[in-house]
């Protein structure tokens, strides 16, 4: 039976629920290549490690080991002047460095716009099963590697 290592793809299903019990993500499928790539969560790959087709897996992971804690520098209010007349909560916004700010408030002359990732901040009970293992040659590596830089 083929376990989980370096240069390992993997396709999983994953759910992902708050501290509330919430769920957030129900069952996604999801496919990765084992092995350091920053492809997944460092604390996640690593309870990976070694399981085979058929295991499951559940673990907790903090703001910091998943989607951040929250940044305040990158919450901002801004003049609704200096905003599209269409504005909305929700809206997404393009921003200076490739950032993308969502409308979270509006008030009579300002909007409050955040661009921190959506579950920063959230700690998150993830688990899942383990649906496909496939150990891959280096050359194929090398070549979604590639791939994955375009």
């Amino acid at each position: 039976m083929t376990r989980i290592k370096k240069n390992t793809l993997v396709v999983l299903n994953i759910i992902l629920k708050n501290d509330k019990g919430d769920i957030i993500v129900d069952k996604e499928e999801l496919t990765y290549l084992h092995g350091g790539y920053n492809q997944i969560f460092p604390k996640l790959e690593q309870k990976l490690e070694n399981k085979a087709i058929g295991d499951v897996f559940e673990l907790i992971l903090t703001p910091a080991e998943a989607f951040g804690e929250i940044d305040d520098s990158l919450i901002v209010k801004e003049l609704l002047e200096n905003l599209p007349k269409e504005i909305s909560i929700g809206l997404e916004l393009d921003g200076e460095n490739g950032m993308i700010y969502i409308v979270e408030n509006i008030e009579q002359e300002y909007a409050i716009l955040n661009a921190n990732h959506e579950l920063a901040g959230i700690t998150l009970l993830a688990s899942g099963e383990i649906l496909e293992v496939k150990h891959l040659s280096d050359k194929v590596v090398k070549e979604l590697l590639k791939e994955e830089k375009h």
